[in-house]
């Protein structure tokens, strides 16, 4: 099982990196960066990427509606560049507050074009003259919707791998078949153990029965806040604001995909509830609402006996990355929580 870390930085984004050097040292396999609509990911895994040497990068995750199919293969291919070899290219549909508020792209077909991306990028990687006619994507343009000079082209560039690992982002039925059958890996949020098999499990047979063997085994990636000790317990709060933020807030009344899962997890009532009273402004209220259990299944905090039980019951569900938020209170701490991570994970 690998241990990742999602990048923060809150602190200092070159603070942080800095302290990546002995994250790196201490076991730590592969590091996620978001982009969301701060600064973009792509400058600052490019920063990581000369500032490491074993480390993984990843994109975590660059919204499929904001570059275009290609632009995202030559993105990747230039990051597994300069990484030699590193980079993973982890894509997401992001939701429509986003896309269409800050984008200005309409938010359609999230499915489709998430298929459609992915084979163009594997085309470009191949260093195929890119042709591709597809529902949401035509390569080259059509004469009678340009000036009718496109030709298919192929990336210049030798690539150092011609098959660069995509992991999608993915919590819908149908983004979860889909993520199964065409991709490396597979990264949900909110993850329960106990309920994976039940939310999960189906839709994940139904894509790898479509699979092609010559992606290998799905990389399942899990989030989950992490510390080890007694004195931990009330750090299991800290997860709440987040769980009401995705919730109560993360999309309208009946578009929001996280409120959806949680009510797939058996929270019907809590998620209705707390999706009212967020949007309507009682955030404080939404947050006391958080069901305890939720919190405590999807986090890593406890005594070292309780971590390593979760630990376990993440493999057992299927789990090979733990994608770990060590909340140590210096530096030197959370070097240490990631060291024993990695032990119990071995």
């Amino acid at each position: 099982m690998r241990i990742g870390m999602a990048l923060n930085y809150s602190g200092g984004f070159k603070e942080t990196v800095a302290e990546l050097a002995d994250y790196e040292k201490a076991g730590l396999d592969i590091v996620f960066v978001a982009e969301a609509y701060s600064f973009d990911a792509v400058s600052q895994m490019g920063y990581i990427a000369a500032r490491t040497e074993r480390l993984e990068i990843a994109s975590g995750i660059l919204p499929i509606y904001s570059r275009t199919p290609t632009l995202l293969a030559m993105t990747a291919a230039g990051m597994d560049y300069v990484s030699d070899g590193r980079f993973t290219l982890g894509l997401g549909a992001s939701g429509p507050q986003v896309i269409e508020g800050f984008h200005g792209v309409p938010y359609t077909a999230p499915l489709g074009r998430t298929r459609e991306v992915i084979e163009i990028c594997r085309k470009v990687w191949e260093r195929e003259r890119v042709t591709y006619e597809g529902k949401h994507y035509t390569l080259p343009l059509p004469a009678d919707k340009g000036t009718g000079l496109g030709k298919p082209l192929k990336l210049i560039n030798h690539p150092v791998r011609s098959r660069i690992p995509i992991v999608v982002a993915a919590i819908g039925p149908k983004n979860v078949e889909l993520t199964a059958e065409i991709a490396e890996g597979w990264e949900p949020i909110f993850y329960m153990p106990e309920k994976a098999a039940d939310v999960w499990g189906p839709l994940l047979a139904a894509g790898k029965a479509k699979r092609d063997a010559s992606l290998g085994e799905l990389d399942v990636i899990a989030q989950a806040a992490l510390y080890i000790g007694e004195e931990g317990a009330g750090l299991l709060e800290l997860g709440r604001s987040m769980a009401a933020l995705y919730i109560g807030g993360m999309g309208a009344k009946g578009k929001n995909f996280y409120n959806e899962l949680a009510c797939r997890y058996g929270y019907e009532k809590e998620a209705e509830q707390i999706q009212e009273l967020y949007l309507a402004g009682s955030k404080k209220e939404a947050e006391a609402l958080v069901p305890q259990e939720l919190l405590e299944k999807m986090s890593l905090i406890g005594s070292e006996g309780f971590v390593r039980d979760r630990v376990q019951a993440m493999r057992e569900s299927g789990v090979t990355t733990l994608n770990v938020t060590p909340l140590g209170r210096t530096h030197e701490e959370r070097i240490r929580l990631l060291e024993k991570v990695k032990e119990l994970a071995a």
